[in-house]
């Protein structure tokens, strides 16, 4: 039920519609629970996917788990990262190539906008750690 509600939050908020009433539902949601559900399913999403898109994935999953983050971006967190790896979407991919990406591209791109000042240089090394871990470190070559 949380899942569907976020979902709904996220579009709502997408189109500027009033969330209040939707919100009361998942004021009581165990965020530290949900990220280490999505946390289960980023990894295996992100070794189809490549470092560069798992990225965002998991700097919004850090920002969701920190507890001074507000319950609207967490859930607005939470509704991205799950539609963006979950197989079931609105407008289908396989049916509509890059149309079907888009509806994801424009869910990240929102939410991106939402809680980028929230993305701490902390984050960010978490971030390249956990990157480095799944797809080995990255190297510079200095001349």
């Amino acid at each position: 039920m949380t899942t569907i509600v976020c979902l709904t939050i996220l579009v709502y908020c997408i189109m500027g519609k009033d969330i209040r009433s939707l919100l009361k539902k998942v004021k009581d949601v165990d965020w530290k629970g949900k990220g280490e559900e999505l946390m289960e399913k980023i990894k295996p999403y992100a070794q189809t996917v490549g470092r560069a898109t798992a990225r965002p994935l998991l700097q919004f999953y850090y920002v969701m788990v920190n507890e001074a983050t507000p319950t609207l971006d967490k859930v607005l967190i939470y509704a991205a990262i799950f539609y963006t790896i979950s197989p079931v979407n609105l407008i289908s991919s396989s049916l509509y190539k890059l149309l079907g990406v888009l509806d994801e591209g424009a869910a990240i791109l929102y939410v991106y906008k939402k809680v980028k000042e929230r993305i701490t240089p902390e984050i960010e090394l978490k971030v390249e750690s956990i990157l480095d871990e799944w797809f080995g470190a990255r190297y510079e070559l200095v001349e």
